[in-house]
């Protein structure tokens, strides 16, 4: 269990409480500015609040070795820098970096379940947007972490490798490790995730299924629209 308890960071975070479950996908979703990635930091550990504390299974993460740490949590900024021109194949096996070996084998089925085996020997300069998110995304999971956090990690895929990535994260979650992804696209977050943090002037506003978390009333009441979802469940469109 990865759990926040009363995290406060000021001006971005307030009194925020949440327990969240592996084997689940986690969506946070609130309007701009509302301390969606702030929460995130404080969750990986890279964000120290004011107040409050986050812990995994029972232990404080300020108090984990950085390597513990790094082996327990996989973390995806919202914009993520490569300080090397090196090959996709090597960015992703720095995904093993906490551990004691690199495992090729682990570095190549990271690098399939993002479509990038025919572009492992390519630099990551020579990517586009998308093949490049989805490398940074492969580092993730060449890690093996028990717990993905990504901010936006389907904002520069398009629609078929963003369904693959969706899919690949189901299967993590199936497998056991917790997921938890910042998410804008409402639709994404109502059909796939399995819980729903909505957090408005970084506040938690509401926390539950989907259905409840992002129903009509809740949405109007912090995005300030009106909106339908129509469809069937897991096939919802949000109409504004």
């Amino acid at each position: 269990m990865l759990a926040a308890c009363d995290l406060g960071v000021e001006g971005r975070l307030t009194g925020i409480t949440a327990e969240l479950r592996s084997g689940e996908i986690t969506a946070i979703c609130g309007p701009n500015g509302a301390g969606k990635s702030s929460l995130l930091a404080c969750l990986a550990g890279l964000l120290t609040p004011g107040t409050g504390a986050v812990a995994l299974g029972g232990i404080t993460i300020s108090a984990m070795a950085p390597q513990a740490r790094a082996q327990a949590i996989g973390f995806l900024p919202q914009n993520p820098e490569v300080a090397w021109d090196v090959s996709v194949e090597v960015l992703a096996s720095l995904g093993r970096l906490p551990w004691p070996d690199a495992d090729d084998g682990i570095v190549a089925s990271a690098l399939e379940a993002m479509d990038l085996t025919n572009l492992r020997a390519r630099p990551v300069s020579s990517l586009s947007g998308g093949e490049r998110a989805r490398a940074l995304m492969a580092r993730v999971l060449a890690g093996e972490p028990r717990w993905i956090l990504a901010d936006e990690p389907l904002a520069n895929l398009d629609l078929g490798h963003a369904a693959a990535l969706i899919a690949s994260l189901r299967s993590e979650a199936r497998g056991g490790r917790g997921v938890v992804l910042v998410m804008h696209d409402l639709a994404l977050a109502m059909n796939h995730a399995d819980r729903v943090l909505v957090l408005d002037g970084g506040r938690l506003v509401s926390d539950g299924k989907p259905e409840l978390a992002l129903s009509e009333q809740a949405i109007a009441q912090t995005w300030g629209i009106a909106a339908r979802w129509l469809g069937e469940p897991g096939a919802r469109a949000l109409s504004v």
